[in-house]
């Protein structure tokens, strides 16, 4: 059976481990130590490693890594990242034999330019594009390519599982709530978020169905978000994307 479970790294990243019995795949390990000590203390071996973007706490651990284990690297095409050995754009396949996985790559920019993503077998690696309850920071792209990202992940089958890079879950959701104050779905999950925190358990995976219901980012045509966003920006806003716009401004200094 295949198993995903977190690396936790650094003080708030999620490193994914992939498994099937002794094989193993890593996501955006950003650190070598925690991945090495994963794979010692459940008897894995590394198959390859996969990328969904540039930053230094998603990529900053694959060429240790590599010192034990040379195997496949796959990340973005377009992003400049020296250890990816097999770049990957939208449309492409990648084929985790190891473990019985193939994902679909999906082109996922906003939050860097050449961010990508991985989904299929009902599962999604999203890196920082969509968190749980949230969404990432516009560094290099823009709000329309952002939120034309988002709907993207949005339109995959409800139940896929969201394995995104961050636990941000419960900061993201106070940020839900002010927004979204009548939404007794997102009351809900905010209480069961605050549980699995004060445990010291992870609030992921999320899944797409979820976050349709209680992501603000995704539910920019919901009336009472188009009137916080508007509150916000102080005007009338006259599309999704210009909705979705306002409320990353929102989230930036909330």
């Amino acid at each position: 059976m295949r198993d995903i479970f977190p690396v936790p790294a650094f003080q708030d990243n999620y490193i994914w481990l992939i498994c099937k019995g002794t094989s193993a795949v890593v996501v955006d390990p950003g650190d070598a130590a925690p991945v090495k000590e994963a794979l010692r203390r459940r008897g894995l071996t590394l198959t390859a490693i996969l990328a969904t973007h540039r930053h230094p706490d998603h990529v900053g651990g694959i060429a240790e890594l590599l010192e034990t284990w040379p195997v496949p690297v796959y990340g973005p095409a377009v992003e400049s990242i020296s250890v990816v050995d097999h770049p990957v754009t939208h449309g492409d396949r990648v084929d985790l034999d190891a473990v019985d996985m193939k994902l679909a790559v999906l082109d996922v920019g906003g939050h860097t330019l050449g961010h990508i993503a991985y989904s299929g077998d009902g599962v999604l690696f999203c890196g920082d594009t969509l968190f749980a309850g949230g969404c990432g920071r516009i560094f290099e792209g823009t709000a329309p390519q952002m939120w034309n990202s988002l709907c993207r992940l949005a339109a995959l089958p409800p139940a896929t599982k969201v394995y995104c890079a961050h636990e941000y879950t419960v900061s993201n959701l106070r940020f839900a709530v002010a927004v979204e104050p009548g939404n007794d779905v997102l009351k809900s999950r905010i209480q069961a978020a605050n549980e699995l925190r004060a445990a010291a358990r992870p609030t992921l995976p999320s899944t797409i169905s979820l976050e349709l219901e209680t992501n603000p980012f995704l539910r920019v045509s919901a009336t009472e978000v188009v009137a916080a966003a508007e509150r916000f920006r102080g005007h009338k806003l006259n599309s999704d994307a210009e909705v979705f716009g306002a409320l990353r401004e929102w989230k930036n200094v909330f």
